[in-house]
């Protein structure tokens, strides 16, 4: 048998490439498709299906060129081969990597020298730099049939765009859907009693292509979508978080009511006595702060207590020791409402004996610490219930 160049044998195979897959879409034939009785049988049941299809003209013209090579060169050739490998319908990155793949397995089976390229015409330029990077291509013939090559092309560009336009949400949201509402509009102007004028065609025209540029123009669309995605993929946290959650909320909402509040009683007392001059704001800003304080303390308290309250109960579902501190704060937070309380009225009248507030001081210090003996001891005694949580903590 001949040699090549560098002392290997010949082995040529025949390539014919149908890079848009009519072979499987209108045959339903699987590829790639390897030997002479192979091809001439999956031609023919393409030709059948669609007797203008130029792919089923390249693969005969493939057999043609792979008996003719066979004649011509008879016992002189070292091997030959025929194989059709296909892409897909859809074109893209995806086509080339099934030509490749389908390249690559008829390799493995016949381990090609040399290539001899056939295909329709289109799409040679994407085509030919694949096999090239595999195995050496000696020849390329293209088969044109019916039509010219550039008349080809540009169908198929065509269609290419046109399937973009409609089956791309992207596109035809643009292409399909402005046109489409403005169709709409007129429609709807068309059935009313209104007798549509030039100009109704305008307005119709400025309203639909004004608010697709006002949309776009400040992301509405963009923020939608993203808050759809996030809908979509929203997983609720866990129930103790979720506990805790609505619990901040509450206590927040609890403490903005509060303050509001004691802003309107400091703003009514203003009102009802406002100061002769801007130099007496400075002698009530103490009544002030009273009124604000009296006015608002109870609420403020209250929201605050909530929201560790809804700790608390997280941290006791999850076993986390840190429930037992955030009971000494509930507690500590509750009893300051006496003292603050009589702290304002201290401030809303001076001449309030100060004992009431001396005794809400010491009798919030006391419980305070009997919260933290409890705590301490409850913590001694139910240590195992925290022990596992305590655990990871410490090893984090």
């Amino acid at each position: 048998m001949p040699k090549s160049k560098k002392g290997k044998t010949e082995r040529i195979l025949v390539l014919c490439v149908d890079r848009d897959d009519d072979l499987g879409v209108k045959a339903g034939i699987g590829t790639p498709v390897l030997g002479r009785k192979e091809n001439v049988n999956a031609a023919t049941a393409l030709i059948l299906r669609d007797p203008e299809e130029p792919d089923a003209n390249a693969m005969f013209e493939a057999v043609r060129v792979y008996d003719r090579l066979r004649e011509e060169i008879k016992e002189a050739l070292g091997e030959c081969q025929i194989a059709t490998i296909t892409g897909s319908e859809l074109g893209g990155v995806g086509a080339d990597r099934k030509l490749v793949s389908e390249l690559t397995d008829v390799l493995e089976k016949f381990p090609a020298t040399d290539v001899v390229l056939v295909t329709d015409g289109y799409g040679d330029e994407v085509i030919l730099p694949l096999v090239e990077s595999r195995v050496p291509v000696t020849s390329v013939r293209r088969i044109v049939v019916a039509h010219s090559k550039s008349v080809e092309e540009t169908l198929a560009v065509f269609s290419r765009y046109l399937k973009i336009l409609i089956k791309n949400p992207r596109y035809s949201r643009i292409a399909l859907g402005l046109p489409g509402i403005l169709l709409l509009i007129l429609g709807v102007l068309a059935l009313s009693p209104i007798t549509i004028q030039p100009h109704h065609v305008w307005i119709a025209i400025f309203l639909v292509f004004g608010t697709f540029l006002f949309v776009k123009g400040f992301g509405f669309d963009r923020t939608a979508q993203d808050f759809y995605n996030w809908v979509q993929e929203y997983s609720p946290p866990p129930f103790p978080v979720q506990i805790a959650s609505f619990s901040a909320a509450a206590g927040l909402l609890l403490v903005a009511i509060g303050s509001y509040q004691g802003a309107h009683f400091a703003n009514s007392y203003t009102m009802q006595n406002p100061p002769p001059n801007p130099s007496q704001w400075i002698a009530i800003v103490p009544r002030l702060v009273g009124e604000f304080i009296s006015g608002s303390i109870a609420l403020i308290v209250i929201g605050i207590c909530v929201l560790f309250l809804g700790r608390m109960v997280r941290w006791f579902l999850e076993r986390d020791s840190r429930v037992l501190r955030t009971v000494v704060i509930v507690v500590a937070c509750a009893c300051s409402w006496g003292i603050f309380y009589e702290a304002s009225q201290i401030l809303i009248n001076p001449s309030l004996e100060y004992t009431t507030l001396v005794i809400a001081i010491v009798a919030s210090i006391i419980l305070t610490v009997v919260a933290v003996s409890v705590t301490s001891l409850l913590h001694r005694k139910y240590a195992s219930f925290f022990m596992e949580k305590d655990g990871k903590i410490e090893k984090g």
